[in-house]
């Protein structure tokens, strides 16, 4: 039987209050995403859309501010060479990688980073 629930259409990212640039460089420019621009009422309120593939990643700015470091998107790499990549470029970047034991998820490659402001991002190929 099919609910009436039919995608996902995006998972939103908390960030403090002045977080565009940092989340440019991370999401637009570290991981490729594509910037997205926000309906005029709700730029006001700070923080950027991004596209992934079909759904979207919104980096929405909490007054109270405080890191997600267990609940996270997972963003999944075109292939594994790309995930090896990917992770290569971040930790030129200084972004800390950690890869994920392969016997958790069987056939599975992920990696958690974090972005700028500390929230968990799983990385997978």
């Amino acid at each position: 039987m099919s609910g009436p629930i039919v995608a996902l259409d995006h998972v939103q990212v908390a960030a403090p209050a002045g977080c565009e640039e940092a989340a440019r460089g991370f999401y637009g420019g570290l991981l490729g995403l594509e910037e997205i621009a926000k309906p005029p009422g709700l730029a006001v309120r700070g923080g950027l859309w991004f596209r992934v593939g079909v759904q979207e990643l919104h980096v929405g700015v909490a007054e109270s501010f405080a890191p997600a470091t267990k609940a996270h998107p997972a963003l999944r790499a075109s292939s594994r060479e790309s995930l090896a990549h990917l992770a290569a470029r971040l930790e030129a970047h200084g972004v800390e990688v950690a890869w994920a034991d392969a016997g958790e998820i069987p056939g599975s490659l992920r990696c958690f980073v974090n972005d700028p402001w500390g929230n968990r991002i799983e990385l997978l190929g």
